[in-house]
């Protein structure tokens, strides 16, 4: 990493530009909670920013020049452009500047115990366990999530322990700005194609990462691209998984009929620990949630504490998110933008036995749906009934002539909408008693969650 570690050491007045973003609030917590006085801008209101200005942090709104007077440190997000008037003067200033995931890698450095959660899929559910399971051990953590915790209010804390929790997310290569103690693998996917352009080159960054872990990997021993990652690595490791090769591993697994509950023995070099309580779906969070467990018993935590944390979990902001039941329709939101996410998750929501799943999914990305064109329409015919938004380009241009149309026209029955509006028109239209509606996707697909529920 090519940032001084000790770069926070002898400041007084940070700065953040954009301190209203999700990924921003947590460390803003974090470094006010140590002490450090924080100022911030941001161009638009929002729940995150009334949270921030009930620190007591003070907040300019727009984002102007003369709001970085005074900062010794400034940090700013990736999503700043590059013309912003408020960034141009910061890099301009001689004041050290930082990105957002430069100074997440460096609160990680400040702990003795920095567990870093990565993977393809899985992360922020398994860092949410991980944070309530550690919670409920009274190991007061501090917490920096992807998504938000119920218990927490939010999707950060800033705990007094020397325990941190936090992603660790790949994407071009973030996690390699960290400092961790511990590193949780959960899997390695093909994702983020448009960076990483080889299986190879995604599964070295992995390595990478693998090296930078000071303490204990805990990787999932089920996942062959994991095994390649962790081929000459000389750190402690310990496997988990749904397989008895493994050092940790599930038995006796069982999914309860209508239900979101599933129960399973936790085993460990074939001796049984104890059988555990989990309140999200599907065999890739049984999977998930034996990581957490893991962690959480190497931080301190006893089997007892672990069991009845995991209980408490009951998922996170856009992960099988149950948002309402109208008129014995069940609606849930989820965040599985990748095949993969959305095959398990689909799958975990057939084993429930609705009536109907019927999945609406924004596709994110044009350069994931061209990649993934087919196998995204294979995984989404697992659901009954399957409605599409127009494709979320994000941060590409459309030089890929990729339409949701396309896709649409590859799975049985597909229909496809310009509109959340007309989406939920029609979706509402069809909803019988007994349907699971699901939206699907990264974006802000969950707004058109929110406008079936409102016309239910």
């Amino acid at each position: 990493m090519n940032i001084d570690s000790h770069i926070l050491n002898g400041k007084k007045h940070i700065h953040f530009i954009g301190i209203g973003g999700s990924g921003m609030f947590p460390l803003a917590q974090i470094l006010h909670h140590e002490g450090y006085y924080l100022t911030g801008s941001d161009n638009n209101p929002s729940d995150t920013l009334e949270l921030v200005k009930s620190l007591g942090i003070p907040v300019m709104m727009g984002q102007k020049k003369e709001n970085i007077e005074g900062a010794d440190l400034i940090v700013h997000t990736a999503a700043i452009m590059a013309d912003n008037e408020e960034l141009i003067a910061a890099k301009a200033s001689g004041v050290p500047v930082v990105e957002r995931s430069e100074l997440l890698g460096l609160i990680t450095h400040r702990y003795q115990n920095a567990i870093c959660v990565s993977g393809t899929h899985g992360k922020t559910t398994t860092t949410s366990m991980l944070t309530q399971i550690l919670l409920h051990a009274n190991l007061d953590p501090t917490a920096v999530i992807g998504g938000k915790l119920p218990s927490i209010g939010g999707n950060g804390r800033a705990g007094k322990s020397q325990t941190m929790v936090c992603e660790a997310c790949e994407f071009v290569d973030t996690f390699l700005k960290l400092y961790p103690d511990t590193a949780i693998i959960l899997n390695i996917d093909e994702d983020h194609m448009d960076y990483f352009k080889t299986m190879d080159n995604l599964i070295a960054s992995f390595h990478k990462f693998c090296e930078l872990t000071t303490n204990l990997i805990i990787a999932n021993g089920d996942d062959p691209e994991v095994a390649k990652a962790l081929i000459g690595i000389d750190k402690k490791v310990i496997t988990f998984g749904l397989t008895d090769k493994n050092d940790y591993y599930a038995q006796n697994i069982v999914m309860h009929e209508g239900k979101i509950h599933t129960t399973f023995d936790l085993m460990h070099k074939g001796e049984l620990l104890g059988n555990l309580d989990l309140y999200v779906p599907g065999k890739h969070n049984v999977t998930n949630s034996i990581s957490a467990c893991v962690a959480a018993l190497n931080a301190g935590a006893t089997f007892e504490q672990v069991k009845a944390g995991l209980a408490e979990f009951k998922g996170a902001g856009r992960r099988f998110e149950l948002l309402a039941v109208k008129n014995g329709i069940t609606i849930v939101d989820d965040y599985a933008h990748h095949p993969a996410e959305i095959k398990v998750t689909l799958d975990a929501a057939k084993a429930m036995n609705f009536k109907r799943v019927i999945a609406v999914h924004q596709p994110f990305t044009y350069s994931r749906t061209k990649l993934h064109l087919d196998y995204f329409a294979d995984v989404l015919s697992i659901a009954d009934i399957v409605v599409l938004s127009e494709i979320m380009g994000s941060r590409e241009k459309n030089t890929y002539n990729i339409y949701a149309k396309d896709l649409a026209d590859k799975i049985d029955g597909c229909l496809w909408f310009p509109t959340f509006d007309e989406i939920a028109d029609y979706v509402v239209s069809i909803a019988q008693e007994g349907d699971l509606i699901i939206t699907l996707g990264c974006g802000d697909v969950y707004k058109a969650a929110k406008k079936i529920i409102n016309k239910l």
